[in-house]
């Protein structure tokens, strides 16, 4: 495919469309570097999340967790074996370098084969693997893995069926280390830097955004000019902390579909084109999961329009039945600080409520959750999340297979409703 991008003088419209696809491969690489260099979890072993571990970005406290780094090569194939899991929600996610969703595997995608031995093989090859294998082939000789075992109400039996889970790996794979990124916090975004590794970062990520090869050539002109002399560098940096980054921080304040306060992308996981929203998700829910599997919903502003306020009291009420009625497997709404996207400290250790609480229910059958610093007088301790005094929150609403009005956008969650101090 030819481009028509300038091999000399980038316009600023392309510093910032070439900045914004190459961010969402350096948010997945800076994982990458952290979980292998830093944790030292190693390559095609899996990571035994502790029941309610809140060490990670996003995390979902509602589910047994266990990851991995899955890395193949033309010779090798991976295998992970996968248990019998009857009467609670469980899945295997697997996604690519990009955060995109290869597949699910769970008893919904694979009636016929939803446990047993899973076979991971780079595409087009063909390594020796046993019959009866269910497999799947990956872009790239790398690919993340996330399950969930859902906690219910026995958190103990779902952690025995987490740890049942096994990865059997052959010796002699061909693994090259963590691509080289430049250090960055999401409070602190990269630069011109990222130009300086942004070519030989894409080429090792295949990627399955349809406009891929455009946006491949864009970034390669950018980090050509910027390499061009100290002006050059100068300017492209000027260009990506005057527009890029504006133009990214203000899509994370609304995107995908809003309504009363609450965004949703539903091309989570899967997001064609949408470069802007691949950034979002991968910035602060990385990892996110398909429509199918899971909706997220993230609640940033009040029903006064201004953003989420840790010293103030919101309301969200629940019409009767609700979540509940929306969901075939579980729901769980869950507090954030921003921007870091962590859990808020607090002394009930409490970040979540889902569908094993206890609530106090309205008069009218209705179920409200209050978010705030202290818990209102009148108002059950179930119901209540604390918040961060003095700083701001983001909610995040997930649906595990959802329904019809919520997976066709006729739901959305209730407004956030700012009140007086209660």
């Amino acid at each position: 495919m030819t481009s028509d991008v300038s091999t000399t003088t980038p316009t600023d419209q392309d510093v910032v469309d070439a900045y914004l696809y190459l961010f969402g491969r350096l948010l997945v690489a800076r994982q990458e570097h952290h979980d292998i260099e830093v944790e030292r979890v190693g390559w095609n072993r899996i990571k035994y999340n502790p029941v309610g571990s809140a060490e990670f970005v996003n995390p979902n406290l509602d589910v047994a967790y266990l990851e991995a780094w899955i890395a193949v090569d033309r010779d090798h194939a991976v295998l992970l074996e996968v248990p019998e899991i009857h009467g609670r929600y469980f899945t295997v996610q697997v996604m690519d370098v990009w955060g995109e969703v290869i597949v699910n595997v769970n008893e919904r995608n694979f009636p016929d084969h939803p446990s047993g031995t899973v076979a991971f093989r780079l595409a087009g090859t063909d390594p020796v693997i046993d019959d009866g294998a269910l497999v799947v082939d990956l872009p790239g000789p790398k690919a993340k893995i996330l399950a969930r075992v859902e906690l219910q109400d026995t958190p103990d039996e779902a952690v025995a069926l987490q740890r049942r889970f096994r990865i059997v790996a052959p010796a002699g794979i061909d693994i090259a280390p963590p691509p080289a990124v430049p250090e960055f916090t999401n409070a602190e975004l990269p630069g011109v830097e990222a130009f300086r590794v942004g070519p030989a970062l894409l080429e090792t990520a295949p990627d399955a955004m349809p406009d891929a090869p455009r946006y491949v050539a864009l970034v390669s002109a950018v980090a050509d000019f910027a390499a061009s002399g100290p002006d050059a560098a100068e300017h492209v940096d000027r260009v990506i902390r005057t527009q890029a980054w504006p133009a990214f921080l203000a899509g994370t304040k609304g995107f995908g579909k809003q309504r009363n306060g609450w965004s949703v992308a539903f091309a989570a996981g899967r997001f064609g084109n949408d470069v802007l929203a691949r950034d979002i998700v991968d910035y602060g829910g990385l990892w996110a999961n398909v429509v199918d599997e899971a909706i997220y919903y993230v609640g940033q502003l009040g029903d006064d329009g201004e953003l989420l306020d840790g010293s103030r009291t919101y309301e969200v009420r629940f019409a009767p039945g609700e979540p509940d009625s929306l969901v075939d497997a579980f729901w769980s709404l869950t507090l954030y600080s921003v921007p870091d996207y962590r859990v808020v400290p607090n002394d009930l250790e409490r970040y979540d409520v889902n569908s094993e609480a206890s609530f106090v229910r309205n008069d009218d059958g209705s179920t409200s959750i209050w978010l705030a610093p202290e818990r209102p007088s009148d108002v059950g301790e179930p119901n209540w999340l604390p918040t961060p005094a003095g700083r701001g929150f983001s909610l995040n609403l997930r649906l595990y297979v959802a329904r019809t009005p919520a997976l066709d956008g006729t739901w959305f969650p209730p407004p956030i409703a700012a009140v007086d101090a209660r």
